[in-house]
Parts: structure tokens; sequence; C-alpha cells
């Protein structure tokens, strides 16, 4: 059996950051939040890898990360393309937008090639621990319709520096029951409370939050690809320039629908991202610490 692939979703524009945050240096090595999932990966058991961006940056993708990364492990190449459309779906006059991250996946069903697969987001630290679980439960024995989430306490992934948006989740007997977005959240004095409706509504101290990482089997693609086909075309005549189709909301109407189900994998973890510009200076002062710890070594790449 082939080993599990891990898929690392780099195509989103970053417009709260404010630039390619792909591809801006985290530590005085110039590597980049990539670089320590790829490491953090690769301590894990994949030898596999898929750069999941945009044609508009694979040339500074390829220069900045991609050819060194190539002299470590496999890597391949998706391209989430505005014009990856179900027959007779036309792009929206204006829409710069990609589709979102079941969009983004299905984008990559070619460079998965029937493969068990991890999928994360590029600009995202989940820390050693995420790697470790996802890839023992792929590895693992597991049905056609059994899939995996690394699942965070909620105030591990929160900013100082802004609102965030997650997936909330329900966990029972630990496995996934449902999972909702909310925009919005930050953290104040009594906790956690999204701010979506207008007035703060508490988030339990214990909630579990998805951050994106997820352990898939290679049968979740042919329901993404229906239920995307299904909705394309009415999502896009209501909203077309801003429609997404997520992963979280995507799989949660698998779970519905009961065609699959989802193990939480719990992390103790800490995640930091650079959501915004103000992130950069502690997600840097994050990784020296984690260096000090001896968690990563100083100099992350021989060469």
């Amino acid at each position: 059996m082939r080993k599990p692939v891990l898929v690392i979703m780099a195509a989103g524009i970053g417009s709260r950051y404010g630039g390619c945050k792909q591809i801006d240096p985290m530590d005085a090595y110039g590597n980049l939040l990539i670089d320590f999932s790829i490491y953090d990966a690769l301590r894990a058991g994949f030898e596999d890898v898929v750069f999941l961006i945009k044609h508009e940056i694979e040339a500074d993708f390829r220069e900045v990360i991609g050819d060194r990364i190539a002299r470590r492990t496999n890597v391949s190449y998706a391209f989430q393309q505005l014009d990856a459309l179900p027959a007779g779906v036309a792009i929206p006059e204006g829409r710069v937008k990609p589709f979102g991250t079941t969009h983004a996946i299905l984008c990559a069903a070619d460079a998965i090639d029937g493969r068990r697969f991890a999928a994360i987001n590029a600009d995202d630290y989940y820390g050693p621990t995420a790697y470790r679980l996802i890839f023992d439960y792929l590895c693992a024995p597991h049905g056609a319709d059994e899939h995996a989430l690394v699942g965070y306490p909620l105030p591990n992934t929160l900013t100082k520096n802004g609102t965030v948006t997650r997936g909330v989740c329900q966990v029972k007997d630990g496995y996934l029951s449902s999972i909702v977005e909310r925009f919005k959240i930050e953290g104040n004095d009594k906790g956690c409370v999204y701010l979506d409706t207008g007035t703060p509504i508490p988030v339990p101290a214990d909630a579990v939050a998805s951050m994106n990482f997820w352990g898939f089997q290679p049968a979740i693609l042919d329901f993404f690809r229906e239920s995307f086909d299904r909705r394309i075309q009415t999502e896009l005549a209501g909203n077309p320039l801003k429609f997404e189709a997520l992963l979280p909301t995507d799989v949660q109407a698998c779970i519905s629908e009961g065609k699959g189900t989802v193990k939480v994998l719990p992390t103790v973890d800490k995640w930091f991202g650079v959501t915004y510009p103000e992130d950069k200076p502690s997600v840097m002062a994050s990784i020296a610490a984690l260096k000090q710890k001896g968690v990563y070594p100083e100099k992350l790449w021989e060469s």
C-alpha cells in the first residue's frame, strides 16, 4: 500500500495579510512556515508533498521553496485555477477570488492519484504532534469512508491582532458530530466569544477548533466533486464574487448524509500563523522559542 501524501494548500490570496505570506521568511535562515510543516511531516513519515498553488505565483514559489524541498522529498504541483469548473459553468465577471478549499482539493485530485492524503494550510504552524497523529491514522487500516481531523483547543488558535474564523467542532465519542464556521472570534478576559451576529456570544471554554488539518481517504474526492458540481451554479447565481466551497461545510454535509465519519485527533500543541502582518513578530519569536527548546535545530536544513 502506498504511503499517504501531504497536500499543502497555498493558493489563497491572503488579502488580510497584504502579501504572499506563503513565501515570507520566518527565521534568520529564510525558512517559511511551510518549511516547518514539511520538516515535521518528513519526521512523521510522509515522503510525498503536493504543493497546491496558483500559476501566478509558480515561478516565485519554485524558486523560494519548491526547488529546495524537491532535494529532500518527492514534490509535485497542482494548480487551483478559476476555470476549473464543471462543464457549462462560467467564471462570473469580475471574479478573482479562488473558489475555496474544497475546490482546491478537487484541483489536486490528479496529483493525489488515489492515495490517502493529509491536507493543510501553507500559512499555519500546526506542531509536530499533528503530523504524527494524522500520518499514523492514515497508515492504519480504516474503511473508505473513515477520515480524520486534528482538533485544537480553541484558545490555542487565536491571535492577539484581530478576530479569526474557526470551524468550531462538536465531538461525540471521539468523532466529529458537527462543525460550524464561526466568524470574528476573539479572546477576552472571560474566554472566547464570536461577534458575527454583532453581539458577543460565548464559545465554550473546552471548544475544539479545526485548523484545516485533515486526513482523508481518497473516496472523499467523489463526495466533494458531487457536492461542488451540484451546488456551484446556484451558489454563484446568489453570490457570484465571493462564494467559496469550504472543507468544513462539505465535511459536515458528508457526516450529515451518513456518507462518512471523521475521527478527531486531539493535540495540545499551540497553533500559530500569519493572519495579519502584525502576527509576524510573534510567530518569529515562537519559532525561536521552539528552537531553544530543541523542537527544531537552529538551522532547519543543512543546505
